[in-house]
């Protein structure tokens, strides 16, 4: 009787285990501009590790004043893990290093960003390494400039100026700029940036991206370079379409953009292999305590070059055989 009891016991220990092993818990997915190819990635190849997650998806819709209401909403849900996707989002829900602790920031919540260009330069952690906090990490995507500078140069050799439009409605966008000034004299090209007007509601117009290309085309720019902007990004058929109509090769951060618009040419990290690093950095992150210390940021370090056969043609300049070698082309 007494050996019956303590097998139905341990039977029963074990399927309570099993049962909270189990237990479903909540990933909240904070977006900039809606859940596109990254986003679904992560969630796809987070649920194949881990069937209990629920996903929680909201949208800032470029509104950077939602973003204190969903940290609300995060608190009072008792989300395991957040995501956050771009520098505007993750500033709103994590904060810089130097005020992480503030109440507005859900500095009690493990946090995870992605599409982040300079999560360094915006403040955010202290290096790549050492975060210096052990409540945010995630992962960095951008391919380095000096790679971008030399890829043109291999298109064009006689590459010499590039043209850049930007805006002060998206810090990615400033510091960019910022960057790319600082790398010109190092790299011997000349940076030729446009800063787009910003309108009542505080965000550049579409209409204006027309007569900015056309501006930078005057001046003489070699390529121009769509930069890091969701508001471009969201707008490149208008941009590529307007350099095109002037003559003008885009280089793109964005591979849709050569995909679906046209620019001619894009180094860039495929955003599915973006989703799935986050998500195997939030994997990580929900097996640690805070005690285990930061999280070291995850690189990309594989990139695609994508070259618009169809735009190359158009505008007559036809890649060299050496880059043909190592790119994908679309028509």
């Amino acid at each position: 009787m007494w050996m019956l009891l303590r097998i139905v016991t341990g039977m029963l220990f074990m399927f309570v285990g099993a049962a909270a092993a189990a237990a479903p818990f909540k990933v909240m997915i904070i977006s900039w501009t809606g859940c596109e190819e990254a986003c679904a990635a992560f969630q796809a190849h987070l649920k194949e590790h881990r069937p209990e997650v629920i996903f929680l998806l909201r949208d800032a819709a470029r509104q950077k004043d939602t973003l204190p209401g969903f940290v609300a909403e995060a608190r009072a849900a008792r989300v395991a893990l957040i995501l956050t996707y771009g520098t505007n989002v993750t500033l709103g829900v994590a904060g810089r290093l130097d005020e992480r602790t503030q109440p507005q920031f859900a500095f009690e919540i493990p946090k995870l960003f992605m599409v982040v260009a300079d999560p360094v330069g915006a403040g955010l952690v202290r290096n790549l390494d050492e975060p210096g906090r052990d409540d945010l990490s995630g992962t960095v995507n951008r391919v380095p400039e000096q790679v971008n500078i030399e890829t043109l140069r291999s298109y064009r050799p006689g590459f010499r100026r590039l043209g850049l439009l930007f805006h002060a409605d998206e810090q990615n966008s400033v510091m960019k700029r910022n960057e790319l000034a600082a790398l010109a004299p190092r790299l011997g090209f000349e940076l030729v940036a446009r800063e787009m007007p910003l309108q009542g509601d505080g965000r550049p117009r579409a209409s204006d991206i027309a007569p900015q290309v056309l501006a930078l085309q005057r001046e003489g720019v070699d390529f121009l370079y769509l930069g890091s902007s969701s508001f471009l990004r969201d707008n490149a058929d208008l941009l590529t379409g307007a350099a095109v109509a002037v003559g003008l090769p885009v280089l793109s951060p964005y591979e849709s953009a050569v995909r679906d618009a046209q620019a001619l040419l894009s180094v860039a990290a495929r955003y599915a292999d973006i989703g799935r690093l986050a998500a195997a950095q939030a994997d990580r992150m929900l097996d640690r305590s805070r005690s285990d210390g930061a999280l070291p940021v995850a690189r990309m370090t594989r990139f695609a070059v994508v070259i618009n056969m169809q735009v190359a043609r158009r505008l007559k300049l036809f890649p060299p055989l050496e880059l043909m070698q190592i790119a994908e082309t679309v028509h």
